[in-house]
């Protein structure tokens, strides 16, 4: 398996149910809200890259995202 992070901004009043919404998201291990620079980050697995990049592309369909920066571990 493919593991990766995605840091996200999301439109402010649209933070819980972006959230609500990608927990359910095929890929996704987890997701927590956080302060700083980025509003969520989101915990993604794959079984190999092109997988990852689907997680990704899928996610970023979600209602509210202004911005998304994406890290997936070195293999």
């Amino acid at each position: 398996m493919t593991r990766g992070i995605m840091l996200v901004k999301v439109s402010s009043k649209l933070t819980a149910s972006f959230i609500k919404e990608v927990k359910n998201k095929a890929g996704v291990i987890d997701v927590y809200p956080v302060f700083g620079r980025f509003d969520a980050v989101v915990f993604i697995e794959g079984k190999n890259f092109p997988e990852m990049k689907n997680v990704v592309l899928n996610i970023i369909q979600t209602k509210g995202i202004r911005s998304t920066e994406t890290f997936t571990e070195a293999i």
